[in-house]
């Protein structure tokens, strides 16, 4: 985790992580009278109804906005399908009970370009890089199951994937299921011809993350 800045309102508070930001925009375009960028503190929490605020939070792709009530309202809980989603010519997108390296989350954007300086997290840096992977691969050889409940632990293989065990669904960018799995191995060097899968590409490259 970046550093966080915290906006304390009278009946919500919020968490923004800089680091986890990939400028989806959906605080500005949903609710701008909460969150401007162009303004000094760019977060008002009191300029809408905390329902709303927590509401909108929810639907950051990163989650590098969090939230906490401070009126006994519902605080957030993780979706019942722990899902991976594959954005087009930009990250996954996770949602669900997540374990991100040691660190528990609902909601996180992971690099799959192999550029981000702040890896496993996405920091927009495909963007530069223009990388161009589909967000509608083929599902034709993914493997399918029923699922357990329970959370999903992430982790880098050094040098390698994404490491995932648990229960997860992975599906293109508009819902379409690719899979569901409680091991993957998901590609974040950029290469593989497998995508959103590794194929092992990462060792022809030389991909270099310690991790």
């Amino acid at each position: 985790m970046g550093k966080v800045r915290t906006y304390r309102g009278t009946s919500i508070e919020i968490d923004f992580d800089m680091a986890r930001c990939i400028h989806a925009r959906n605080c500005f375009l949903k609710l701008p009278q909460v969150f401007d960028p162009s303004r000094k503190p760019w977060v008002a929490p009191d300029a809408a109804p905390a329902e709303e605020v927590a509401a909108m939070i929810r639907t950051c792709p990163s989650g590098a906005l969090t939230f906490r009530r401070l009126d006994g309202g519902q605080e957030e809980a993780p979706t019942p399908i722990n899902r991976v989603a594959v954005l087009e010519n930009g990250p996954i997108a996770l949602q669900g009970d997540l374990d991100v390296e040691g660190e528990r989350m609902t909601r996180a954007t992971l690099c799959r370009c192999g550029k981000s300086g702040n890896k496993p997290f996405c920091d927009y840096a495909h963007v530069d890089a223009g990388f161009e992977a589909t967000g509608e691969p083929s599902s034709d050889a993914a493997k399918d199951k029923d699922l357990p409940a329970g959370a999903l632990k992430v982790a880098r293989i050094p040098d390698g994937p994404l490491k995932m065990e648990g229960p997860v669904e992975v599906t293109t960018g508009t819902g379409h299921r690719l899979a569901r799995m409680e091991r993957a191995f998901l590609c974040r060097c950029g290469a593989s011809k497998n995508k959103p899968f590794c194929d092992g590409s990462h060792k022809e490259i030389g991909f270099s993350d310690p991790a």
